[in-house]
């Protein structure tokens, strides 16, 4: 037993005295798997071992890395959209570590007006649907003055291009029926639209699909075809909130039903596998808790199977300024409430709203724009809302995130600063993202109206259409 002891021992030392002479294990892999290794780490762990060797100072300063960690945070489509925007043939030039950097250091906006090249463009209006899909934007529907609904579909070309003048060109009135205060999402190259309210207060529960098409005739057409969902569909409802998890799946939440009364149920609508995608099937996600009952809120999907729930208007009509969300990873399907101080918050006593957007941006962050408080004050605010600083584990263990620190609620939420074209405050307003997540396209609203016998309450319907630029310094 001794000697074989000591022989084990020997064996140790050995091992010891030939490892600590060849370097850390980590240090000697090949390139490919530190590559991969560092795309599974958080930016600040990869900066810090950078300074540890020059193995790994060269590898962090490489524009593979950050071009994959450009892709990793930032999502392929918007990485390949700056691609294109930017001219730049030889993309290993690409500054992308300064991208990153830039993108993180963001705090501010430009808003430019943009212009209609001929006399036919949408009515104002609010409670509409905007959306961009296949390089267009696409506008739907809505409520326009003395509470009537509207039924038009309107598509403007965008295409890759940077521009301060659209076209708009309206396609067809009367498919889908008229309403306001529904919802409608891109799902991959499609839209799908869902219920809404008529300006005699029925509440609607279809599902339509609309599509984008080109042709050399007639150019830029739609069509819009009602969805076959079966015998189960949630209750007919308006105003609630609406995100596509991804290309196949479709989430809502809330709103107003029947009779008035708000709505705090959540409901999935898978799509059929199918390219034409013929047919889905609604089912209803049961978590405890979940958010309360609301209207006039936001569901935005930021990646990774997450959508985060923002404000709205609940019960008791009071305005929320609540942050919840909802993991669908592996089949879990839970809402987890981030439960946070708005005292602790430079500025947050103007969080609360209702009638905002929410709008998914280039760095994965939430850029919530406008809205009104319960004094039906509208604003012209942006902020922006960035879950990443939050250390939080799976939502499957936990049913409550708080956060307490100053230091990560200031990372958390930021006001950023706004320039350029001075917009009027609005709420029920609408606003999408083109494929870069730079820019962010705004149309219609509710706005302070001048004083008059016909408009007592001194609001007016808005239909001006202008652009979002994040300030990137490249």
């Amino acid at each position: 037993m001794e000697e074989s002891e000591g022989s084990g021992s020997g064996n140790n030392q050995s091992y010891s005295s030939s490892s600590s002479s060849s370097g850390s294990a980590i240090s000697n892999m090949a390139q490919d798997y530190l590559f991969t290794i560092l795309l599974l780490l958080p930016i600040d762990a990869i900066l810090s071992l950078s300074m540890t060797c020059k193995r790994f100072r060269a590898l962090s300063s490489s524009h593979t890395l950050w071009r994959s960690l450009c892709k990793r945070d930032f999502g392929s489509t918007c990485v390949d959209s700056l691609l294109n925007s930017s001219n730049n043939n030889q993309h290993h030039h690409f500054p992308w570590m300064r991208l990153y950097k830039q993108v993180s250091l963001m705090d501010s906006v430009c808003c430019h007006k943009l212009l209609v090249s001929d006399l036919d463009f949408p009515a104002a209006r609010a409670s509409h649907s905007l959306n961009f899909v296949s390089d267009c934007l696409v506008l739907f529907g809505g409520g326009c003055e003395g509470g009537r609904h509207l039924d038009d579909t309107w598509v403007a070309y965008i295409g890759n291009d940077f521009r301060r003048m659209l076209k708009w060109q309206t396609v067809h009135s009367g498919i889908p029926s008229g309403r306001f205060g529904h919802t409608c999402v891109e799902m991959g190259d499609c839209l799908v639209l869902f219920g809404g309210i008529d300006d005699r207060g029925n509440r609607q529960n279809d599902t339509w699909l609309g599509h984008v098409m080109f042709s050399e005739n007639n150019g830029v057409t739609f069509s819009w075809k009602m969805l076959a969902v079966g015998n189960v569909a949630p209750p007919p409802r308006g105003a609630h909130a609406a995100c596509s998890i991804d290309e196949k799946r479709m989430i809502i939440h809330g709103g107003i039903g029947l009779n008035g009364l708000r709505l705090g149920d959540t409901w999935v609508l898978e799509m059929s596998d199918s390219d034409s995608h013929c047919f889905g099937t609604w089912h209803e996600i049961v978590s405890h808790p979940s958010p309360p009952p609301r209207s006039g809120h936001t569901l935005t999907c930021i990646g990774r199977s997450r959508t985060i729930l923002f404000g709205g208007r609940g019960l008791g009509y009071e305005v929320l300024d609540d942050v919840w969300l909802l993991d669908t990873y592996q089949g879990y399907q839970k809402w987890v409430q981030i439960v946070y101080d708005l005292q602790s918050i430079p500025d947050g006593v103007s969080l609360p709203r209702v009638g905002h957007t929410a709008t998914l941006v280039l760095g994965g962050r939430l850029l919530i724009y406008g809205g009104e408080n319960s004094y039906r004050h509208r604003k012209d605010d942006f902020w922006v809302l960035d879950i990443s600083a939050i250390p939080y584990p799976p939502c499957s263990i936990t049913q409550q995130i708080t956060v307490s620190s100053k230091k990560v609620l200031t990372r958390m939420w930021k006001r950023w600063k706004s320039s350029g074209h001075a917009a009027n405050s609005r709420s029920f307003h609408r606003a999408c993202a083109d494929r870069s997540g730079c820019y962010l396209y705004v149309f219609g609203g509710m706005v302070d109206g001048f004083l008059q016998p016909a408009e007592p309450s001194g609001l007016r319907f808005d239909g001006e259409l202008f652009l979002v630029e994040l300030v990137l310094q490249l």
